[in-house]
């Protein structure tokens, strides 16, 4: 058995999918509760970057209110951190905000806000960021939103598979005993 010293960083974030998969298709609450939870947590994860992770606000109460399984909506969160689809998907989500909701954004010319200028109530800085990060924020939501739909049926798929799996395993253990 290796020891955990030697796997490399590919290797412990696969190890880390892994079992964090296992651990949803073994978690209780049947195959709606637990794609819905896994569903709402891999899609807030998408929006994480461009809400500065304040989206985590609303994580528990929209379990809830939609009745999801809350251990694998953090299933669901984690993969989603693990897949670094929010930072590849940045660049993409942009360039939808902008088509969606074509604003111009005014550009300061500098890449720094100061603390200064904002006790002068010179708030440009922080203005430009805002609408920049405003087409990002919409762009994202939309992955999240197909993203998350997909991944429901994806995970009720795989979650029905393992559970008949797991009765097929029965039935034949029982008819050796």
């Amino acid at each position: 058995m290796k020891n955990k010293s030697n796997y490399n960083c590919f290797q412990r974030i696969v190890r880390v999918f892994k079992l964090n998969f296992l651990k949803l298709l073994r978690s209780p609450g049947g195959a709606k509760k637990v794609s819905l939870g896994f569903a709402i947590g891999f899609g807030l994860e998408m929006l994480v970057i461009s809400t500065a992770s304040l989206i985590y606000i609303l994580f528990i109460p929209l379990v809830k209110l939609s009745r999801g399984s809350l251990p694998s909506a953090i299933i669901g969160n984690v993969i989603g951190k693990l897949s670094f689809l929010p930072l590849l998907l940045l660049p993409f989500a942009r360039r939808i905000g902008k088509w969606i909701y074509p604003m111009k954004v005014k550009h300061v010319g500098r890449l720094h806000i100061s603390f200064s200028e904002l006790l002068h109530l010179d708030f440009h800085g922080i203005i430009s960021v805002l609408q920049g990060g405003i087409h990002i924020l919409i762009g994202m939501s939309i992955f999240g939103l197909i993203l998350g739909f997909i991944s429901y049926f994806v995970v009720y798929y795989f979650y029905e598979k393992q559970k008949n799996y797991r009765l097929k395993q029965r039935v034949s253990s029982d008819k050796h005993i």
